[in-house]
């Protein structure tokens, strides 16, 4: 798996987040996950609210890409892997009480991404180059 380094952490901490997936018909889906955030230092996890597209999509096939960016500072990272949904079990209570505690509504599942390659978002000569992989 990549790892997430302080910098990584701090960026997903401060900033929105946006994931990406693709339905049974090759359809792109993006949308802002407020309550994105690191379950360690190769998951990322977030709480599903909607319960649409995002969460049909990982049922469906498991795949997504997070992006993050700092407009202000121009960097980004974009980080790939497997997707899973919970809707119940230990991370699952953990999201409902995330959202207790941020004001959220409840979630009707976490999902978990696992974090294979990692790709900076820095514009110029480096935009787009995987800088980790568990390749």
């Amino acid at each position: 798996m990549a790892n997430l380094t302080e910098a990584m952490k701090d960026m997903i901490k401060n900033n929105l987040a946006y994931i990406a997936t693709v339905d049974e018909n090759g359809n792109p889906d993006v949308g802002p996950k407020m309550s994105m955030r690191v379950l360690d230092d190769n998951h990322l996890i977030y709480n599903e609210m909607t319960g649409k597209q995002t969460m049909h999509n990982i049922n469906d096939n498991g795949k997504a890409i997070v992006a993050v960016a700092n407009k202000p500072e121009l960097k980004g990272f974009r980080f790939a892997g497997p997707a899973k949904l919970e809707t119940s079990g230990n991370q699952f209570d953990a999201g409902q009480d995330y959202a207790k505690e941020n004001h959220l509504p409840p979630a009707k599942a976490v999902g978990i991404i696992q974090i294979e390659k990692i790709y900076i978002l820095d514009p110029g000569p480096h935009a787009g180059e995987l800088i980790d992989s568990d390749n």
